[in-house]
């Protein structure tokens, strides 16, 4: 699972003098995000936890969230099939939310799964075939209540699909109007160079944060050499960057933490020490270890866009304050220190590891 033509292009429906169409104005910095065109706000939204993998959703309070969010200044709004687990119903949260100010926003969605196909134990079984990724994309833009699609992503690589044939057809997608960019999800640095190579990708989004280091190694020098924008998703350790956290034990079964590594036995203690620690960081600054946490992926470079998500229009604004923090090198060199490697323990079960 995973915890984004004229219109919404322009600045997002910005004048000269920073304020939309709608009269807001302010917000985070615009950001861009690879070569193509696309700019968004520095702090963007993840609505996974509005519909999935957190204990059940709140439809109203969702879309409240959403339109809240937009008064802010967000402008990236992240969905994706599997979030209403084949219903739609978390891209429909979405498009009912966006609905009057659809052309201000960048919507982003994602296709990769068999919805119909039962579950075994790595969850739902892949598909990007070609008349499948048409499948889905046409599903999604009712679901949307849209007639295009700004980020379209592949969820998870297909080992049974060439990622040629996946650019490709997404290429004929934008060709067609009905998509905007091209974004992969969770692909290593060789299906990048190749997908790049069909089609100019414009994202790509994988999980990072200061739990979650994997990524620096190998995928962000490809990312910035392609000129290619990062999105971060789960920026705050599903949660555990909030502070606001207990033992795996004590979660409900249809919260992803009751099964996470991280909030296991061992792992839970260690990461809650490194959680206290980064607090104390916050604190000599003045803000939360939450705006900690989405400051220093912001500070990775100006390429990248976290898609914190919450369901709480506190801790929303919160979030999108995160894009007024400035850390020093002092600062970013105690995060180093206090998680010098991310957190104890895996970021997922092996069978549903993403391998690049």
């Amino acid at each position: 699972m995973t915890q984004q033509d004229d219109g919404p292009n322009e600045t997002q429906g910005t004048d000269q003098q920073g304020k939309d169409r709608q009269g807001r104005s302010g917000g985070p910095a615009v950001r861009a995000l690879g070569g193509q065109g696309l700019t968004v706000g520095a702090i963007g939204l993840g609505t996974m936890g509005m519909t999935m993998a957190y204990g059940a959703g709140d439809e109203p309070g969702g879309i409240a969230t959403i339109r809240r969010a937009y008064e802010l200044g967000v402008t990236l709004f992240d969905t994706a099939e599997l979030y209403g687990m084949g219903t739609g119903s978390n891209e429909q949260l979405v498009g009912r939310a966006v609905q009057d100010f659809r052309g201000d926003v960048v919507i982003a969605t994602k296709f990769g799964f068999d919805m119909d196909a039962p579950q075994n134990a790595e969850g739902y079984a892949l598909n990007s075939r070609p008349e499948h990724i048409r499948e889905v994309t046409e599903n999604s833009l009712r679901h949307l209540g849209t007639d295009y699609i700004d980020v379209l992503y592949q969820h998870r690589v297909d080992p049974d699909v060439p990622i040629e044939d996946v650019a490709g057809t997404i290429g004929e997608l934008i060709a067609e109007g009905k998509v905007r960019y091209l974004g992969l999800s969770e692909a290593g640095p060789d299906i990048l160079r190749r997908a790049h190579a069909v089609h100019p990708v414009s994202v790509l989004q994988t999980e990072y944060s200061v739990f979650e280091r994997a990524v620096e190694a190998d995928v962000l020098p490809v990312v910035r050499e392609l000129g290619i924008g990062f999105v971060p998703y789960s920026p705050l350790g599903r949660g555990f960057l909030t502070g606001a956290v207990k033992p795996a034990a004590e979660y409900p079964a249809d919260d992803m933490r009751s099964w996470d590594d991280r909030w296991q036995p061992g792992n839970y203690e260690r990461n809650l020490t490194a959680i206290r620690e980064l607090t104390d960081l916050a604190a000599t600054k003045g803000i939360s270890v939450t705006q900690l946490a989405l400051a220093w992926l912001l500070a990775q470079g100006d390429d990248v866009v976290p898609i914190p998500g919450t369901r709480s229009p506190e801790r929303l604004a919160e979030n999108v304050a995160a894009a007024d923090v400035t850390l020093t090198a002092r600062d970013l060199a105690r995060v180093q220190e206090i998680l010098p490697k991310g957190a104890a323990g895996s970021r997922y079960p092996e069978a549903i590891m993403p391998s690049w």
